[in-house]
């Protein structure tokens, strides 16, 4: 898994890539990016898999001077979280830990 965060010059935000691994694609058909950023809604933020390299990408532009929790989910059912995130923390449902965004 991977974040790559890109500080945009002409605006205050962060241009956000995040990347799921090939492994992920040969046992899930979707993935999504939900968090506070999408109101958790897993149709606003659905991840393109590369045909080449089989990884799952998007790319989204955040605002700068926040923090969001987010996590992955893979075929609408499975729930996993990004080993790079800044930082985790205990879900408001009480048995998860959602990933955080730190976006300075």
């Amino acid at each position: 898994m991977a974040i790559q965060k890109r500080k945009l010059k002409t605006k205050d935000e962060y241009k956000v890539k995040f990347t799921l691994p090939a492994e992920i694609s040969k046992e899930f058909n979707t993935a999504s990016i939900v968090g506070d950023f999408n109101m958790w809604d897993p149709n606003k933020h659905v991840m393109k898999k590369n045909k080449k390299s089989g990884e799952f990408t998007i790319t989204i532009n955040l605002p700068a001077k926040n923090k969001f929790k987010f996590r992955y989910l893979l075929d609408g059912v499975q729930w996993i979280n990004d080993d790079q995130a800044d930082d985790f923390i205990q879900s408001h449902f009480g048995d998860a830990i959602d990933c955080v965004i730190i976006l300075d």
